[in-house]
């Protein structure tokens, strides 16, 4: 039988670089769009303006930060953990990179699809502005640690909570403009 406590905790520390790198850019007040401001084949920008190189660059720091001291941390943890039997997915700096980045291509393809669907830069997009990070993290982490799909559904399942939270702060800190 899956204990959902174990995978819950399991699939924090898969997303806490993805939620570090997909929450700071913000912070970053990127100038320079990464689409540099060129239209796709139906004459709409690639990204818009509010994916900058800037913007990138903080993320993949961020998430970095993040994955680095889980990295760090992780002998202790694990070895706690298999005390009580259970064996944490791997993560070194290779992997909290991965998270990471997985984690912003997730965001420009959300992007990328906004355009496309005609939405204007900040538009909420129930699910896929939440999802299409994590996404990005896990098809570019599951290849070198462990992702059950019950980690999958759990970071599926918290993400729009978390997303939410952290999106009417960042609204009230006035990091955004919009609280979504």
């Amino acid at each position: 039988m899956v204990d959902l406590f174990v995978e819950f905790v399991k699939s924090l520390l898969i997303i806490f670089p993805a939620y570090a790198a997909n929450g700071f850019p913000p912070l970053a007040k990127g100038e320079k769009p990464m689409d540099l401001k060129r239209k796709w084949f139906d004459n709409r920008r690639i990204f818009g303006d509010g994916k900058t190189f800037e913007g990138f660059g903080f993320g993949l720091f961020s998430g970095f930060v993040i994955g680095a001291l889980e990295a760090y941390l992780y002998p202790d943890l694990n070895a706690y953990a298999m005390f009580f039997g259970v064996q944490l997915p791997l993560i070194n700096l290779f992997i909290g990179f991965m998270i990471a980045l997985g984690a912003l291509c997730g965001d420009l393809a959300g992007s990328f699809l906004k355009r496309r669907f005609k939405l204007k830069r900040g538009a909420d997009v129930p699910l896929l502005d939440q999802w299409n990070f994590i996404i990005g993290a896990v098809l570019f982490t599951f290849w070198f640690t462990e992702i059950t799909i019950w980690m999958f559904l759990i970071m599926l399942l918290i993400t729009p909570i978390f997303h939410r939270i952290a999106n009417i702060i960042a609204h009230k800190i006035r990091v955004k403009k919009e609280p979504w």
